[in-house]
């Protein structure tokens, strides 16, 4: 399969730090070793010359600044998907994006997070209950350092301070000078990194005091950790990094924010602004010499927080080896009424529910739940689905369930037959759409019409025609061919009295060609019928994270008798009839757990509480094609 090029678009504005670029410059490079074609966006205002401050990155070993993009690059160019690493993303500039391409973002944190397709969060972040798809901090570059308690210098302790690219608020340099003033007996080498992007944001903070090695950059900071004893930093990347170097590492926060990321994260913090970086001083020296104490209790503190992060081990993939295997499946308009879910990022719906591999989203016009997905569903409509997979559901194969689903098809049938028009002459008609072995067609054919099936299973399809004798195609509808004998003389001439599709509407990534090739099959006033899951029953109303997440891969769309009328309605049906089926007393919650045999009074009584108020987890919808031809 040809895959698409990845464009990865980094925060790089005057207070973002350098971080989100140094991370995106590490992902273009590692994915391009992993033959994918990455590109890094650069904005015009800062390309070329115009920003020396970002020449350093561009000059990072192995690193083609022939890979990087702007403004005037982008036209023509059809981008499987675009990265955003952008910290918080403004309104405008997601909209701008997604309208090219899915969109993933990582350890996004501004006001379109929930509109994002998809989530990756590496660093533990404080976003209440807006659920990333992934959320994994080894995905952190691994350093391959063994993580000890027991691995301290025992004369010179190395310190690295480093508060990244950009201090704005000058902790870095209050810091190493704390330090210094406390270093009365030379047992600590202190080593300031100041970032190349302090210029930037107008600090100066004055000279770096003697004893302090000042250096403006460490190429591939994180391979280098490992050569010091303690990193002073800020809640961040390198944070984290440093835990995988085995390194402990003590926090200076330069606002609220961060000192409660940092809290929350489960760090040592000192405190907040230059006040904290005047603490650590106190707290690493102990009568003029370094405090062994100390260091030693924070790094038994750091060796727990790199096991609680998995930390402590190799990661099972790289960032660029996961987001590489991506291939999301995402629509940009709902899958069921086809309108425009992607507008202005205010009105992009926001997420319902994320998954490891899917979000999903309601529309908001028709109501009707839709997912995305990372890859396709790892199903296949082989002999296997409803054999061992029916089989682990219900407890007997698709072949063994025949007479309780024929059973079933004829009291369909008796709904279908009083609500289709008298029939002028001649047998009626039926399409069952995912007929699967042929129990509806059975049922139908005794019921007087004249069926036929489509399924996309061959081993199905066979036993329908040479077991049963009955008319069956192979393919996917709409795509495929009619059954023969039922081909019109007419082109787009109407063909059926009804249409079924039992259970199989939710498997369409896309219900509009769909549905509008059933209109016009369909004669004016036949039936339309299908069943589907029901998300307002009660497994859905009591938890609907838990419905979604045990939804199958290949559920599509999620529907319920409130919205299909509206949905149905713009596709040129009237729904006649909602039949709300698969009641389950069992799974109320509470109180389902003492329902769980059919012979509990407290199971009747909660059966008779599902009737009521319809809270069967599956449902019936019988629907007329409007006379009037769309």
């Amino acid at each position: 399969m040809s895959r698409g090029p990845v464009l990865l678009v980094p925060a790089i504005e005057a207070g973002r730090g350098g971080g989100h670029l140094t991370r995106c410059l590490a992902l273009v490079r590692d994915m391009r070793v992993l033959g994918r074609e990455a590109l890094l966006f650069l904005p015009l205002a800062h390309s070329g010359a115009q920003t020396a401050d970002l020449g350093a990155f561009f000059n990072a070993p192995n690193f083609d600044p022939s890979w990087l993009i702007s403004e005037t690059d982008l036209p023509g160019i059809t981008w499987e998907w675009i990265i955003l690493d952008r910290f918080q993303t403004p309104p405008e500039e997601f909209t701008r994006w997604a309208s090219l391409a899915p969109i993933i973002g990582i350890d996004e944190g501004g006001p379109c997070r929930d509109r994002f397709d998809f989530l990756i969060d590496i660093l533990p972040g404080l976003y209440g209950r807006s659920k990333p798809n992934v959320a994994d901090v080894s995905l952190l570059p691994s350093l391959k350092e063994e993580i000890t308690a027991s691995s301290l210098r025992l004369k010179i302790f190395k310190v690295l301070v480093s508060f990244g690219q950009e201090d704005a608020v000058g902790l870095g340099l209050a810091a190493a000078a704390a330090l210094a003033a406390k270093n009365k007996a030379g047992s600590m080498e202190i080593t300031l990194l100041s970032g190349g992007l302090n210029r930037r944001s107008g600090q100066r903070g004055g000279s770096v005091p003697a004893g302090v090695l000042h250096l403006e950059t460490i190429p591939q900071l994180g391979e280098h950790l490992a050569e010091y004893d303690l990193l002073i930093t800020h809640y961040g990347i390198t944070a984290f990094e440093a835990l995988y170097a085995g390194v402990p590492v003590l926090l200076v926060s330069p606002g609220a924010y961060h000192e409660k990321l940092s809290k929350a994260a489960g760090f040592f913090s000192v405190g907040i602004g230059k006040n904290g970086a005047t603490r650590l001083a106190s707290l690493l020296s102990k009568k003029g010499e370094f405090n062994c104490v100390f260091l030693q209790n924070l790094k038994i503190r750091c060796v727990s927080l790199a096991a609680r992060y998995r930390l402590d081990r190799e990661p099972p993939q790289s960032l660029a080896s996961q987001v590489n295997s991506f291939t999301p499946l995402v629509s940009r308009n709902c899958p069921v009424c086809g309108c425009l879910l992607q507008g202005a990022a205010c009105s992009t719906p926001a997420a319902l529910f994320r998954d490891s591999d899917r979000t999903y989203r309601r529309c908001p016009v028709c109501g009707i739940i839709n997912m995305n997905r990372i890859n396709q569903p790892p199903i296949e409509y082989e002999r296997e689905y409803f054999f061992d997979f029916y089989k682990s559901q219900y407890g007997k194969t698709y072949i063994e369930d025949f007479p309780n689903l024929i059973a079933m098809g004829k009291r369909r049938l008796d709904v279908i037959g009083k609500l289709l028009p008298k029939a002028d002459s001649g047998c009626r008609t039926l399409l069952d759409i995912g007929c699967a072995y042929g129990p509806f067609l059975v049922a139908a054919k005794e019921a007087g019409f004249s069926p036929a099936g489509i399924d996309p299973a061959e081993d199905a399809v066979r036993y329908v025609q040479q077991t049963m004798g009955l008319s069956a195609v192979q393919g996917f509808f709409p795509d495929c061919r009619l059954p023969e004998g039922n081909s019109p003389h007419k082109k787009n001439s109407p063909l059926f009295d009804a249409i079924t599709l039992w259970y199989v509407i939710e498997h369409f990534r896309d219900c509009v060609p769909a549905l509008a090739a059933i209109r016009r099959i369909l004669k004016p006033g036949g039936i339309l019928a299908f069943s589907t899951p029901s998300f307002s029953g009660v497994s859905g109303r009591f938890s609907s994270e838990r419905f979604l997440a045990q939804s199958p891969a290949d559920h599509w769309t999620i529907w319920s008798p409130g919205t299909c009328k509206k949905a149905l309605a713009l596709a040129g049906f009237e729904v006649k009839k909602i039949v709300v089926s698969g009641y389950h007393p069992e799974r109320f919650p509470l109180l389902g757990k003492f329902a769980q045999s059919k012979k509990s009074p407290l199971y009747g009584l909660l059966l008779g509480v599902s009737k009521i108020f319809a809270l069967g987890d599956t449902f019936e919808v019988y629907a007329a094609a409007s006379r009037a031809q769309t």
